[in-house]
């Protein structure tokens, strides 16, 4: 049965950050993920995790000035300091937090001259990653959300994988993402899944990033055909309630009830 983790950026908004840890390990979830940990003691984070029994499987490498509207640094020419260093500062974290995926997130560029960067950064970090055991992932996303974002179809991400020939480089699968750009997701999860090239997927509703149910996506087919797949990794939530999050998880008490 395909594997969830709560996304706490995104959900339990309604808590305190701190105080999402337990409001999600009270659903049922046993992961999370969120968009960065460095505002945050990572002594701290560890003892959250250990209090509510949870495992943390996913988050971001610094991504420039995100409140400036940056979205990562890792494609931009004359950031690669800046870029390596904040993949040393997430590696030491994903070590405290016994997280084995960071996402390296590329950033806009609007030239779109920016590949080499892109590729001699990732190169740099998946040697280091390597050595202490954790993935790097890249995520395509949509123009609509991000525009001028310098990745955003499977394909792309996957030619990158192959090209860097790193066991320790994967995609990250967002179906939300790859619903708005590609479509086609049955296609898109049987063509890929079986590569080994995933390493973590995350879902929202479409078209308004809403529950996974809430939308144009049939999700129990999608979750059916993930387990078909045998994917052994994580659906991160990643979608912003309508209401309450413990009021809208009726599509994962379903879900979970249908596959009892």
């Amino acid at each position: 049965m395909p594997r969830f983790a709560a996304n706490l950026s995104m959900m339990y908004t309604e808590h305190p950050f701190p105080a999402r840890f337990a409001a999600a390990a009270g659903d049922g979830f046993e992961a999370v993920e969120y968009l960065f940990p460095y505002a945050y003691d990572p002594a701290g984070l560890r003892r959250l995790l250990d209090e509510h029994g949870l495992r943390q499987v996913l988050f971001n490498a610094p991504p420039g000035d995100w409140d400036a509207g940056e979205r990562g640094t890792a494609a931009l020419p004359g950031r690669e300091a800046e870029t390596r260093a904040g993949i040393e500062r997430a590696l030491e974290y994903a070590a405290a937090l016994d997280c084995p995926r960071v996402h390296v997130m590329a950033g806009l560029v609007p030239s779109g001259a920016a590949r080499d960067t892109y590729l001699g950064n990732l190169a740099w970090a998946a040697e280091r990653a390597g050595a202490v055991g954790v993935d790097l992932l890249i995520e395509p996303i949509n123009h609509r959300d991000m525009p001028g974002y310098f990745l955003n179809r499977q394909a792309e991400a996957h030619a990158v994988v192959r090209e860097l020939g790193s066991d320790h480089v994967k995609v990250q699968l967002d179906l939300y993402h790859c619903q708005i750009t590609e479509g086609d997701l049955t296609t898109v999860l049987r063509r890929d899944l079986p590569t080994g090239r995933v390493g973590h997927l995350q879902i929202a509703g479409v078209p308004d990033r809403a529950e996974p149910h809430a939308g144009e996506l049939n999700i129990g087919h999608l979750f059916d055909l993930i387990d078909e797949l045998a994917f052994e990794g994580w659906i991160g939530c990643e979608y912003r309630p309508r209401a309450g999050t413990s009021e809208g998880l009726g599509w994962l008490r379903d879900y979970r009830g249908a596959d009892a």
